[in-house]
């Protein structure tokens, strides 16, 4: 219902697209083109006409730029990505490249030509990404050149149409504050700025300001729009009025003046004579600042200022995320209780992704809490695919849970009161032993960022180490965050909040952050337990003196106890899981209709 199985990738026609693009190489007076996994609004998720990277590469994570030069072809990604990668793309064609420790703007200082002519598409990169490309450029007495029209949409001739999803009024109950409300608040930080106005860029933060959700991109509900804020006046909000019915036009009216996204450019330069205009030069793309500039304006760079108040939840969005993952965490049992009822090796991967959406459907239906749609494509990985750290099964790849294997299933809802993400790795019969030692690990890590205190003022990467001490005394590490920000019924990726190596944001009070350690070893099984947990004021602690935060869990759903070994525990982990079970089963079990359901649920919490 939800989700496509059939393969996105096209290898087989990687190097007559990379030729047809280079055809285009003179008339721009470039040496190279960069695409990136990223379309006009800088959002991780993309409506099928911005697919550019996979429709050139075959390659269809979502994270990635390829580089395609006269001579060579390379596509960069993260180590969630690089087995995918070599499954997906013509590898006599494109070769490996490492967005981490040797991202573009290192590859081409290392190894392009001098005087390289680099062209890029202004919409599609943002001005933070350009100055790291241009200051490479230099050193090797290169040029970027921004073209004025995209080859690849050239080439591209059955491209789709861009989306007009319906929007919606994210209603007063589950926004918990009113866009009449949150607009004064953005325009007092733009004037604090010394700006006139305000561009919001990212189409995540224009739904959470104006209360509106949207279904231009798949499983992210927010609709593909920018707004310009003043420090005075009404806002602009650039929204297609075919995506808007009359009620939601009325509602917005009262807001906002809502024009064609046609009209922005003007309107933009008409801004820019104003004064000075504010934007996030990490979301916004290059050719806003270059509009401003042309048009005779200055620009302010400072942060997208909807974008921190976005992430530190209200009560009302607290409530909600709590309500949903309560709901959430019901279907996944009857999910699990019926993967656990069925034969090893009857059931494939494709099969178990539609029996857990069926369940949230189901439950959604007695509950009158509808599936609205999953918060992205369900990773359903059995054995080695479960290596795979965002594999994706297609009808090409799709096979059998068989005995002695660890299955991964990491998914996600989007439900009106709040977005959910919960991985849960399930043994598949008996499984060897080393497979527990390392499932245990990783338990031992999501432990220890669940009962961690912190003093105000922790930054996600201070907490990172916490869930990877265990695997790293044992050898053993993951090549991804241990947690990324979630989004109140908008994206299951949101920042800035995340717990990383390189997350230099502070933790505050309210923020939803995933908790999902894991360890992967490539062609034989992989691993992750995830929860969603958000940030609160911690209980004092007697004779204490500093003012603590700490964890609440989110997310209840049993993990499956067949696969941890005890005695690697130590006994506070042993009574945070006992204490996580029973949690579990008492919240969850006055949802759960079935009577075979509810005995599964009882066997599945009892104490280790």
């Amino acid at each position: 219902m939800f989700q496509s199985f059939d393969s996105r990738s096209t290898p087989q026609f990687g190097r007559e697209r990379v030729s047809a693009l280079r055809s285009h190489f003179d008339g721009f007076g470039i040496d190279g083109f960069l695409v990136p996994r990223a379309d006009e609004y800088q959002g991780e998720y993309v409506p099928a006409s911005a697919e550019r990277l996979s429709w050139l590469t075959g390659f269809t994570g979502s994270a990635g730029v390829a580089l395609v030069t006269r001579l060579q072809a390379v596509i960069f990604v993260d180590g969630r990505y690089t087995t995918q990668l070599k499954e997906q793309v013509d590898g006599s064609v494109f070769s490996g490249g490492d967005l981490v420790n040797e991202p573009p703007h290192a590859w081409l200082k290392a190894n392009a030509a001098k005087g390289f002519r680099l062209g890029v598409d202004p919409w599609l990169q943002t001005a933070a990404e350009v100055r790291k490309l241009s200051k490479a450029l230099d050193e090797i007495g290169g040029s970027l050149v921004f073209v004025p029209s995209n080859p690849l949409d050239a080439i591209w001739t059955d491209r789709p149409a861009e989306p007009l999803g319906a929007v919606m009024i994210q209603r007063h109950e589950h926004a918990g504050t009113l866009a009449a409300e949150k607009i004064p608040m953005i325009a007092a930080q733009v004037k604090e700025k010394g700006a006139a106005a305000v561009i919001i860029t990212d189409p995540s933060s224009v739904a959470w300001l104006f209360n509106i959700r949207g279904s231009d991109v798949p499983h992210t509900p927010h609709p593909l729009a920018r707004a310009i804020v003043p420090v005075e006046g009404k806002p602009l909000l650039f929204l297609d009025e075919r995506k808007t019915g009359i009620e939601a036009r009325a509602y917005l009216a009262q807001l906002a003046e809502q024009l064609p996204p046609a009209d922005f450019p003007a309107r933009l330069e008409d801004w820019a004579r104003r004064g000075p205009i504010m934007l996030d030069a990490d979301l916004a793309p290059l050719a806003l600042s270059i509009a401003i500039e042309k048009a005779g304006g200055n620009v302010v760079e400072a942060s997208d200022p909807a974008r921190l108040p976005r992430a530190c939840k209200n009560a009302a969005e607290l409530e909600g995320s709590a309500k949903a993952h309560l709901q959430d965490g019901a279907a996944v049992v009857e999910f699990l209780c019926w993967l656990d009822g069925q034969q090893a090796g009857s059931v494939t991967e494709i099969e178990t992704v539609r029996a857990l959406e069926a369940a949230r459907v189901k439950v959604g239906e007695q509950m009158q809490n509808p599936l609205k749609d999953i918060s992205f494509d369900t990773i359903s990985g059995a054995g080695s695919d479960a290596a795979v750290i965002h594999y994706r099964v297609t009808t090409e790849t799709d096979r059998p849970l068989n005995e002695g294997e660890l299955f991964l299933i990491d998914s996600g809802a989007q439900y009106i009161n709040g977005t959910t993400d919960i991985t849960r790795t399930v043994a598949i019969g008996d499984v060897p032993e080393d497979r527990k030692h390392f499932f245990t690990l990783v338990l031992k890590g999501m432990i220890a960022i669940s009962i961690a205190r912190f003093p105000k003022g922790t930054r996600g990467c201070d907490l990172d180490p916490l869930a990877r001490i265990a695997l790293w005394k044992a050898g053993g590490d993951y090549a991804h965050g241990t947690g990324h920000g979630v989004g109140s019924y908008l994206s299951v990726h949101e920042g800035p909040q995340r717990i990383a190596r390189l997350s230099t944001q502070e933790l505050l009070p309210g923020m939803i952050l995933s908790n999902e350690p894991g360890y992967y070893r490539p062609g034989h099984y992989g691993i992750r337990i995830e929860n969603l947990i958000y940030v609160k004021e911690a209980t004092e602690i007697e004779g204490g003196d500093t003012p603590m935060l700490s964890f609440e869990t989110l997310t209840w759903c049993p993990i499956d106890r067949r696969l941890v070994l005890p005695e690697l525990l130590t006994a506070e982990e042993r009574d945070w899981l006992n204490g996580y079970h029973a949690a579990t089963r008492e919240k969850l079990m006055p949802l759960i209709e079935d009577d075979k359901v509810q005995q599964w649920l009882v066997q599945a919490t009892e104490p280790v």
